[in-house]
């Protein structure tokens, strides 16, 4: 098994599948992201809100992996944006984790009714510039956001992780961000369990097809669409799952049949009224 790596347009890379700890437990996290790492995931993202940074830095100090071989992302909390509090932030958040850099920092939403983004993605150039973090990106953010940073700053985003599957695929933002050499990276890809995914038609007929669980096919479908993604489980067995996605290859007509599931289905919250 090899894991794809995708280059940015800083000419770093990132692994194309990589495991999330969204909402696992702080205390769990240390043993989930252990699992990982054992089933052979080498990008790990983590976030300051998620309150299980220090977990995810043990699993990696007890892995005996060389850091060179990770990709660890963190992300800045929306009460933390400004110059000065992104430092302290990030300064947090690689305390936190055992490390002296991470490889990708993100600003977590845009937030636009604070207005400090901008200021916060400076910090953020700065920050790169320092080598605390290899690459730098942004969660949430929606084309006008993007947009004034592109206008107003040196720098364009390497990511856009964002909430995407296939009842949500984002199109016209996907095109915009690739138009611009933003990657897009997908959070939420299987659809959170808001919805029957799983039990639609075209996803049941292509797991079937190719001897597959509906999540194999899934993140397939995320691959084969050059979506960065990382699924998450607190199960050995769905954790090794997941990753086992690279023996098949959706066909065209598959691929078709659920790129049509799209409904602008969005199950998380709006970046533009968000408030949190």
């Amino acid at each position: 098994m090899s894991i794809p790596d995708i280059t940015l347009n800083d000419d770093h890379t990132i692994p194309q599948l990589g495991f999330g700890v969204f909402k696992v437990d702080p205390g769990e996290t240390e043993r989930i992201v252990s699992d990982a790492l054992e089933a052979g995931y080498r990008h790990i993202d983590t976030a300051a809100v998620y309150r299980n940074e220090e977990g995810v830095g043990r699993a990696i100090a007890a892995s005996g992996i060389p850091r060179d071989e990770l990709f660890v992302t963190t992300k800045l909390w929306n009460s933390e944006q400004g110059t000065d509090s992104t430092r302290a932030a990030l300064a947090t958040s690689l305390e936190t984790l055992g490390l002296d850099h991470v490889d990708l920092y993100l600003i977590h939403w845009p937030r636009p009714d604070l207005d400090r983004y901008v200021a916060s993605w400076q910090t953020l150039e700065e920050l790169r510039g320092e080598g605390l973090t290899r690459s730098i990106g942004v969660s949430n953010f929606h084309r006008p956001h993007l947009e004034r940073l592109l206008a107003e700053t040196d720098t364009v985003p390497a990511v856009n992780q964002i909430e995407l599957h296939p009842a949500f695929a984002q199109r016209e933002l996907r095109a915009f961000g690739e138009g611009h050499g933003i990657r897009t990276e997908a959070w939420g890809p299987l659809g959170q369990g808001k919805y029957d995914l799983f039990g639609e038609q075209a996803v049941q007929a292509a797991a079937s097809a190719h001897g597959a669980t509906p999540a194999q096919v899934v993140i397939r479908w995320h691959l084969q669409h050059g979506i960065i993604v990382f699924p998450k489980s607190s199960t050995r067995e769905r954790i090794a799952e997941n990753i086992d996605v690279f023996g098949f290859e959706l066909t065209a007509d598959e691929m078709a049949a659920i790129d049509a599931l799209d409904r602008g289905l969005r199950v998380g919250a709006d970046p533009d009224t968000a408030t949190f």
